[in-house]
């Protein structure tokens, strides 16, 4: 029983591999106790029976994925019918109109390209500095999720000076409470994608987590930092704006368990996981996440509850509008938006799909 028990932890641990436990480990050693036993060079302990001895493991913050079934696959025209336009008031203060379904598709804002669904911002109106903001489109889906999976499937992405794109998720109505996870999201053309989380009072990330991206603010709490939250900026130059468009887009997913919220990126003119596009999927097998925000010091499902996905394209406003005159983009944003109408004719989402496993 010994011997099989620590060839089964050896073979778990080698080389530098990932420990098949809630938490991940990397650098593990096995070592010899003096009663027989064994353990991993660690910081965090372990107790098991007597006759497996001691295991202890020095644990990142890292947690394991599922196996979930697809729920909701939407393409072209199904995009149309499962969600809403929102012809509201930008909450964001930025220098857009967003419009009803009628008018966008009547303005062709929004339409289906065969098996593609396209929303995107007027490109042809000089504004008038005291009327309107330009014209866009923001929509969210009549479903909400709880645990679930979404992969998006993204052709094209919104660019230029002055845009504020984004595919997040929220419930709008109960804002913070319900919590926001932001998995799309820049400014300006500026670097490369920003993944956040925005809750209620009582929700932190630890600085070190198993993932790609580099940690920015470590308190997710939107009241307490300016409605920041806690961040990750993605590394990969492909995830976000031109880079982005320039090898045909990507997917971005993003995965909420109890454990944990993971989101990942791959992009078009590389590999991505074997099964992304079938009916059942295991996050396990998906690699070291752009972002991980673990449960450690945030109670997931008590700061996240149903949720709408939403997309949206904004202009200027609290954070676009606020770096602009840093982002080396001409003018004021919003004089830039007013008057150059044709500087948006890229200002656009295209998706290929929208896939949602729960």
């Amino acid at each position: 029983m010994y011997g099989m028990g620590r060839r089964m932890y050896k073979q778990l641990c080698d080389r530098n591999t990932q420990c098949k436990f809630p938490f991940a480990t990397t650098g593990c050693v096995i070592q010899s106790l003096p009663q027989g036993g064994f353990t991993l060079a660690s910081k965090t302990t372990m107790h098991f029976p007597p006759l497996l001895g001691l295991f202890t493991c020095s644990f990142l913050p890292t947690v394991f994925g599922a196996t979930w079934q697809l729920s909701h696959n939407w393409v072209g025209t199904d995009i149309l019918s499962a969600f809403q336009h929102e012809a509201i008031a930008d909450p964001t203060n930025g220098r857009v109109n967003y419009v009803s379904q009628a008018t966008a598709l009547s303005q062709n804002l929004t339409y289906a390209h065969g098996n593609t669904f396209i929303i995107r911002a007027d490109h042809t109106t000089v504004l008038n500095p005291n009327g309107a903001g330009r014209n866009s489109v923001r929509i969210r889906s009549t479903a909400t999720f709880n645990h679930h999976v979404s992969v998006f499937d993204v052709q094209h992405m919104p660019e230029g000076c002055g845009t504020w794109p984004a595919i997040w998720e929220t419930n709008e109505a109960t804002w913070p409470d319900g919590g926001e996870i932001d998995l799309v999201e820049g400014v300006n053309n500026q670097g490369t994608n920003l993944v956040s989380l925005h809750t209620s009072a009582g929700c932190t990330m630890p600085a070190s987590r198993a993932q790609t991206g580099a940690p920015g603010s470590l308190n997710c709490v939107a009241a307490e930092t300016g409605n920041t939250g806690c961040n990750v900026q993605a590394a990969n130059a492909k995830s976000f704006g031109p880079s982005f468009n320039a090898v045909g887009g990507g997917w971005w997913a993003v995965e909420r368990s109890s454990t944990a919220i993971k989101a990942w990126f791959w992009p078009r003119d590389g590999s991505k996981p074997s099964d992304i596009a079938s009916g059942t999927i295991n996050t396990d097998n998906w690699g070291t996440p752009v972002a991980l925000f673990p449960n450690t010091s945030c109670d997931i499902d008590s700061h996240f509850g149903e949720e709408n996905i939403i997309i949206n394209l904004s202009f200027c406003g609290d954070w676009a509008g606020s770096v602009y005159g840093s982002s080396g983009c001409p003018s004021t944003c919003v004089d830039y938006v007013n008057n150059n109408p044709s500087a948006f004719t890229s200002a656009y989402f295209e998706f290929n799909s929208i896939r949602v496993y729960e």
